[in-house]
């Protein structure tokens, strides 16, 4: 999932590098529970792809041993990311396991948090998610990418849109809160208005806590990125990503979702909350089309992923 990231290095743990984090996990403890994505082959990330990035789960025992040594050096955290692509992959017996811990040797820990492919939650029933709720799982960060089924072929994510709704209603369902990713740009310029459609419909439909978007890039080459596109794959240009944010914004019918564009990869930065926000929203993403010069937008070299 390529979402807005981060290196972390925190000693005493010993990290396989490199590590990504959600950038609202910036004061979290980052406790490496697994390496590597079980995924691993969407055409849009590259995270997970070097060698020493194999997928494997890390032994019970040798995550009990950092998180005491974590607790060994006096420094308490009132949060907890469990790295790394997507540590809910393991099965409910093991992160039971895992929060635990935490609770038994690090008492202070108000949330614990991860990443979360749709498939992952799939083998979990709603009561165990409900347990580790309980345990104190208060949020997973969820890449849908989109909602389009075509576009999410094309790009090897391995879901559906009914994959992913599924999995946020039962989320839902456990209490457990969600943040969701979709990707602006993904579906090129020949599916740009159904990428964006069926994204909001699969919004509309799950109603997740936070939603946030960011312009997809090609860590592996623009080639590499669009081999399934039968065309091949044209990305937007800057006025065609914001008209396919705003037909994104116009479908949209949220109740009380955070609301957040305002990654390095955006020429546009919004903020807001949806749907009080939704005619503002709409308003600065129309200006940017019809007059680009009144609007803040970032330079080509502002921008980053």
């Amino acid at each position: 999932m390529l979402v807005c990231l981060v290196m972390e290095k925190i000693m005493p743990i010993s990290y396989i590098e490199p590590v990504f984090r959600p950038p609202s996990e910036w004061r979290s403890l980052i406790l490496q529970v697994a390496n590597g994505c079980s995924w691993n082959n969407c055409t849009f990330c590259d995270m997970y792809t070097q060698p020493q990035k194999k997928f494997r789960a890390k032994k019970i025992d040798d995550i009990e041993a950092e998180i005491l040594s974590v607790v060994a050096t006096g420094q308490q955290y009132k949060r907890i990311f469990l790295a790394d692509g997507d540590a809910m992959t393991l099965p409910f017996k093991r992160l039971k396991e895992i929060l635990l811990l935490i609770r038994k040797h690090m008492p202070e820990v108000q949330r614990v948090s991860a990443y979360c492919l749709p498939r992952n939650i799939k083998s979990k029933s709603l009561a165990e998610l409900y347990e580790l709720r309980t345990l104190g799982l208060g949020i997973v960060y969820v890449g849908c990418e989109s909602g389009d089924d075509h576009v999410l072929e094309l790009v090897e994510k391995g879901e559906t849109y009914d994959s992913q709704l599924d999995a946020l209603y039962k989320l839902k369902g456990a209490g457990i809160q969600t943040s969701v990713m979709i990707l602006n740009g993904l579906g090129g310029r020949e599916f740009s208005e159904q990428h964006a459609l069926n994204s909001a419909r699969l919004m509309n439909e799950a109603q997740p806590d936070f939603l946030s978007t960011l312009v997809v890039s090609f860590p592996l080459g623009q080639e590499e990125f669009g081999k399934n596109f039968t065309h091949g794959f044209e990305l937007p240009d800057q006025q065609g990503l914001f008209r396919e944010m705003e037909i994104l914004l116009a479908n949209l019918e949220l109740t009380n979702t955070v609301f957040r564009s305002d990654h390095a990869s955006n020429y546009l930065s919004l903020k807001g909350t949806l749907g009080a926000d939704k005619a503002q929203l709409l308003a600065q993403v129309r200006q940017a089309i019809t007059a680009p010069e009144k609007s803040q937008l970032r330079k080509e070299w502002q921008r980053g992923l």
